[in-house]
């Protein structure tokens, strides 16, 4: 039986149906703990940026990975974030991110995924 460029599109649309909502929990749990593991962050710019700059070298990971997360749960959700392909349901960095935070069965579905759209794994 040969697969049909329809067939791998539908069977994508199936496994983002299927992925959106738990690679998106994966990442927001990722960032709910790292966000409690740093000091409360100031809502406006000025006083980010003196947050920011107050972190120990740990915390400036930290709170890089926690944009990150927070970028890729929103694109995820539909608002579009710089860096990522606008059109992308799952970009491959979510995929990435979330790695090792979904159970067995996501993980399948996401290798799967990956390999309909030609993606590596991290």
């Amino acid at each position: 039986m040969s697969t049909t460029t329809r067939d791998v599109s539908q069977r994508d649309e199936q496994l983002i149906a299927l992925l959106r909502a738990p690679v998106r929990k994966a990442l927001a749990e990722r960032a709910k703990t790292i966000r409690r593991s740093l000091p409360p962050c100031p809502a406006d710019a000025r006083a980010r940026h003196a947050w920011l700059r107050s972190l120990d070298e740990d915390q400036e990971r930290r709170a890089a990975l926690l944009d990150r997360l927070d970028a890729l749960c929103g694109h995820i959700a539909g608002r579009s974030a710089p860096g990522y392909e606008p059109g992308a349901p799952l970009p491959a960095a979510a995929l990435e991110e979330a790695d090792g935070f979904v159970g067995e069965t996501f993980a399948a579905l996401i290798a799967e995924y990956r390999a309909h759209r030609g993606v590596s794994g991290g």
